[in-house]
């Protein structure tokens, strides 16, 4: 009986390599579909231009894929000094602390970019609920998921007290809102919009519970530590 239950499930092992597989298959065709425009920026990038590579989203994907290894490297360094220092979970903080930064920052960046009619046009808001996610379409929606994706994964997995489904949609919704009142102040010819700010709140709680099998435990144990009582 025991045979038999063991051949019916695959090990453990076996599904991370098929996970596995399936994340570089995934991230593979991603990079065949856009391999033209980063081949357009690549040579503007390589000799340091402003124009043509970070001020374009092209140009930033692109520097984005060239800092994987050295956001890898880092990431290493850290687990590394951690662990010469006895520090439980070093790797899972560490991954966790590159991943934010490099899964945020470029886009941080290119929702930043200047547009046409940057300083000129007059300030735009529209907070109306779900009146622009029409004219956003599906890749201005799946943009605005992911602005804030890599914070909402990985948040809960370094910080206990982020590690719940409430407190990642007001990260990502007090994030958004940051954002979108930046972009309000500096007039940078774009719309601040409610609806950015529910997309990317939706965004963050989506890869929240995407993680959640790793953060949850570490936040069941930290709640189940008991508390000091001060002595009267």
């Amino acid at each position: 009986m025991d045979h038999t239950a063991s051949l019916s499930a695959p090990p453990r092992h076996t599904r991370r390599i098929v996970l596995t597989g399936l994340a570089i298959l995934g991230m593979a065709s991603a990079l065949f579909v856009v391999r033209g425009p980063l081949l357009m920026s690549a040579p503007r990038c390589m000799a340091g231009r402003w124009h043509g590579c970070f001020d374009t989203f092209n140009g930033v994907v692109l520097m984005t894929l060239v800092a994987l290894p050295p956001a890898a490297l880092v990431a290493w360094a850290l687990a590394r000094r951690r662990r010469a220092a006895g520090v439980t979970s070093a790797w899972r903080m560490s991954l966790a602390e590159v991943g934010m930064v490099h899964g945020t920052v470029p886009f941080l960046w290119m929702t930043m970019m200047p547009g046409a009619g940057a300083g000129t046009v007059p300030a735009r808001v529209s907070l109306v609920p779900l009146r622009d996610l029409v004219t956003m379409g599906p890749l201005g929606i799946v943009g605005n998921l992911l602005i804030f994706a890599a914070l909402g994964f990985f948040a809960p997995m370094r910080f206990a007290a982020s590690a719940s489904v409430p407190r990642i949609l007001a990260l990502g919704a007090g994030c958004s809102v940051l954002v979108e009142t930046a972009q309000y102040v500096l007039r940078l010819d774009r719309v601040s919009s409610v609806d950015d700010v529910l997309v990317n709140a939706a965004g963050a709680v989506l890869a929240a519970l995407a993680s959640r099998r790793w953060w949850r435990s570490t936040a069941e144990a930290t709640s189940d530590r008991p508390r000091s009582v001060p002595a009267g």
